[in-house]
Parts: C-alpha cells; sequence; structure tokens
C-alpha cells in the first residue's frame, strides 16, 4: 500500500507536504509547462503588495557557493492583476493557493487580506514580514516582534476566518522562538520559516558589491541546516503550531529532515531555477523515501526527531 501523504496546515488539508516557496514560481504559470501543479500540496505565490513594484536595480542575483544571492525588491504587478489574471489561472489549473502579501505598513498588508479574503479560492495567507517599514527607517518589519505582532494582527483581523494566516519569520534575528511565540499570539495561526539569510558577495574583478543593492538574501542548500535548527527549536518550543519549512530544499530526503525537525509541510525554492520540475520529482522521490523506511503517514513523522525512539516513526 502506498503511502499516505496527506498533510494538515491547522484546517487545511493538502494532498502532500511539498509547495513552491515564494519568490521562485511566480503564481506557478512559469513551471506548469514541465508539470502537473495539482500534484503539489499547494503553491505559494510570490509576494504579492497593494501596487506595482519595479523592483531593485539590477544586477540583483547572483551565484554563491551551494546557494543563490538575490536582492529582486519585490517586484510585482500588484493586487489587481493578481486577482484578474495570476489568481484565476492558478485555480483553473487545480493547484492551491496560498498567497505571500508584503506591505509598507499594517494597514497596506490588512488591505491585502481583505481583498483575498473576498476572492475565491485562496487556500491561506502567509505574511512576508521581511518587509521595509519605512515608519522605522527602513528596518524590515521582523527585526522587531512588536511591529510583526502589529502585522500579524491586522491581518489575522481582516482576513477571513476560514482561511489560515501564517507569518514568514528570518533566522536573522536575535530570539526566533521569542518572535514566533509573539507571532502567534498576535493571532498567526502557523509560521513559515526561514526567509533568506542576509549576506553580500564581492566582484574581485570590478572590485564592487555584486549586487546593485550591495546586500542581499542568501538561499539555497548552504542555508538548509540553519532552518532546519529553526523549524526544530520552534517546534520544540511551539509544538501545536503547524510550521512550514523551507530552504535549500532539493529531495526527498530534505523534505523528511525538514518533517522530523517539525515542520508539516515544506517549500521547495532555489532549485526551481535550474530544475523547474524539481517540486513533481522532489514529490516522488518523498514518496519513495517513506516506502523504503516503512512509513505509512506523513503524521508519523512530523517531529519525530524530538522523540527518544525512532520506532515512533513507524506503524
Amino acid at each position: 500500500m502506498s503511502p499516505d501523504l496527506r498533510t494538515w496546515l491547522g484546517h487545511v488539508e493538502l494532498a502532500n507536504p511539498v509547495m513552491t516557496a515564494a519568490g521562485c514560481a511566480g503564481a506557478g504559470r512559469e513551471i506548469a509547462q514541465f508539470f502537473d501543479i495539482s500534484r503539489l500540496g499547494a503553491v505559494i505565490t510570490k509576494s504579492v503588495m497593494l501596487q506595482p513594484r519595479a523592483g531593485g536595480p539590477a544586477p540583483r542575483m547572483t551565484e554563491t557557493p551551494s546557494g543563490v544571492l538575490s536582492a529582486v525588491g519585490l517586484q510585482g504587478p500588484g493586487i489587481d492583476v493578481f486577482l484578474q489574471r495570476d489568481l484565476p489561472w492558478l485555480l483553473s489549473r487545480g493547484g492551491r493557493a496560498v498567497v505571500s502579501i508584503a506591505g509598507a505598513s499594517p494597514e497596506e498588508y490588512a488591505d491585502l487580506a481583505s481583498r483575498l479574503s473576498a476572492a475565491p479560492g485562496v487556500t491561506m495567507i502567509e505574511v512576508n514580514l521581511s518587509s521595509p517599514n519605512p515608519a522605522d527607517h527602513g528596518r524590515h518589519f521582523v527585526d522587531d516582534p512588536s511591529a510583526a505582532a502589529r502585522v500579524v494582527a491586522a491581518v489575522r483581523g481582516r482576513a477571513r476566518s476560514d482561511i489560515p494566516v501564517f507569518a514568514k519569520l528570518s533566522a536573522d534575528v536575535a530570539d526566533l522562538v521569542g518572535l514566533a511565540t509573539t507571532c502567534v499570539e498576535a493571532g498567526a495561526d502557523g509560521l513559515s520559516m526561514i526567509n533568506t539569510v542576509r549576506g553580500m558577495a564581492i566582484d574581485t574583478s570590478s572590485m564592487v558589491p555584486a549586487l546593485a543593492a550591495g546586500v542581499g538574501g542568501v538561499s539555497g542548500p548552504a542555508i538548509r541546516p540553519v532552518a532546519v535548527a529553526c523549524v526544530y527549536d520552534v517546534h520544540a518550543a511551539l509544538p501545536q503550531v503547524p510550521l512550514i519549512g523551507m530552504g535549500g530544499v532539493r529531495t526527498g530526503v530534505d523534505v523528511l529532515e525538514f518533517l522530523l525537525a517539525g515542520a508539516a509541510a515544506v517549500a521547495v525554492g532555489t532549485v526551481i531555477f535550474h530544475d523547474p520540475s524539481a517540486c513533481a520529482r522532489v514529490v516522488r522521490e518523498f514518496e519513495e523515501v517513506l516506502e523504503q523506511r516503512g512509513v505509512r503517514r506523513v503524521g508519523d513523522l512530523i517531529g519525530a526527531a524530538h522523540r527518544r525512539s525512532g520506532a515512533a516513526v513507524r506503524d
């Protein structure tokens, strides 16, 4: 008998725990030519803002050892185009939509949540807290737990009650568990982690930063151990809170590792840039991993690394 790949994020059931990470596959259109996106647990869209945004200056992406450094700057067409074009397209292909949102104030985030709640087919909202806060000299909301809490509370207050709200956290904070706890207390139904890790590359030929913005975010396999540790720590502190793990996922074994740490679902990101069919491959590999280990249900794996006996993951 094939293993049961279903997983739950709060009351939301997903066919399997594999999703796309925000910013790596748009709203699914870019990868749909390579496989059937309805086979994924969900598509986490690129972060949507109220107004169209050109993004940061070029160059805004460069390769790094075992990863990518980027500073795209939340480029996108805005919520109107997303609701008129991207969301209907994704739903027409049978995809489940987890919509990432970003804003310059709690009010902007709340307006986005309200607009999405009025649209059919939104499965979840992911709150990208790594957006600059103009009221705090451009610091990211995630850098200040009280600012992050205000954003989460604003979104939860305007989002439809049946749409779970997940706060996306960064490892670049002093107290991740404290931040996670604050976001949950503010109304987050779950947490996504981690966003990119702050980094920089300098072109040694031109002797200037490789990115026009100077500093960017590192993603890819280089940050996977950091992400696994973050998921492990937060699950230990908040075992009842559903987590989406992300950061350097390339294989089915990587999915298994995040689930053992405490994630209920996993997002695939940077690998999509050179392997557009990666998500479908990862689903297949993950199913094979479970069959090889005699695991019948995904639910048996979640947080199993926190338990002393490895027998807990078997039937």
